[in-house]
């Protein structure tokens, strides 16, 4: 029983997660642990066949879509985005009741760098953020088949966001909940813009939203890139200034730092093509 003063919410939110949980699964949300090579989708193997089958999926559905008109599947999108619109939220919720008390009583230090800012319960929502991330590539399916053009930013953020879960699942990185509730946060307005859109609503702030995932980006470098810092300070060079090794493996660290910047690079590329015209030409005075 969770003591009432501690609660983040009116209500333990966790507690009707894990009886959702229990009746969805048949198992207890308290025995599940994520083990690499049991867990399903916890294999390099698995999880980048599947990234090469989706590739195949959206490129082949191209191919065979020219022979064909568009399908628009307007109730099937719908329900699409509202579904993910809710899940997003709920997740989110979750994580901040789990991830706000180690802040309130330890520091934010402690949640992204040590060891014990993994717990059981946030490795459960880690793997289930981790899942939903194959399910929105069904995203790029709707996009096949509506006969729109594939954007090399759509599936490259779709199909690498996948396997930085994955890296960072099976790396336990603590910073882990600092980009996935911020990407979170990001799904609640982006899949309720779809969902409205597809509605008829016209929804005005398409703009700003492409500005938040920007500096979702930036923060989320802040984190990563302090974290990986101080690791490698404390673990190879202590004469640099430093705050200790954080936890998580090497690997995951670097790689989620090399993605992250390359998503900040592509989004900032995206904003400046789609949202900043050009100067018009001034005529010279002859």
């Amino acid at each position: 029983m969770v003591d009432q003063s501690q609660l983040v919410f009116p209500v333990y939110l966790y507690d009707y997660f894990a009886k959702g949980y229990e009746a969805a699964s048949g198992i207890p949300a308290a025995s599940f642990t994520y083990i690499r090579g049991v867990t399903p989708l916890s294999t390099n193997l698995e999880a980048f066949s599947l990234m090469v089958v989706y590739l195949t999926i959206i490129f082949g559905g191209q191919w065979v879509m020219k022979n064909f008109k568009p399908i628009r599947a307007n109730l099937l999108f719908q329900v699409h985005n509202f579904f993910l619109t809710i899940v997003s939220l709920g997740l989110l919720l979750l994580f901040v009741e789990q991830v706000y008390p180690m802040y309130r009583d330890h520091g934010l230090l402690f949640t992204i760098c040590s060891d014990d800012a993994w717990t059981q319960k946030l490795e459960l929502l880690y793997y289930l953020n981790y899942l939903t991330k194959y399910y929105e590539l069904v995203d790029t399916v709707f996009l096949v088949l509506r006969k729109k053009k594939l954007e090399f930013l759509h599936y490259y953020h779709h199909s690498l966001t996948m396997i930085l879960c994955f890296t960072q699942l099976n790396g336990r990185t603590s910073v882990s909940y600092v980009p996935i509730t911020l990407n979170l946060l990001v799904h609640v307005f982006m899949y309720y813009y779809y969902w409205r859109a597809s509605c008829g609503v016209r929804i005005w702030w398409k703009k700003y939203l492409t500005l938040l995932q920007i500096t979702q980006f930036i923060i989320d470098l802040g984190f990563v890139y302090f974290c990986t810092y101080t690791y490698f300070a404390a673990t190879y060079y202590q004469f640099l200034p430093n705050m200790g090794a954080c936890a998580g493996t090497e690997s995951s660290a670097l790689f989620g730092c090399l993605l992250l910047s390359s998503y900040l690079l592509l989004f900032l590329q995206f904003f400046g093509k789609t949202y900043t015209k050009p100067a018009p030409a001034v005529k010279k005075v002859q």
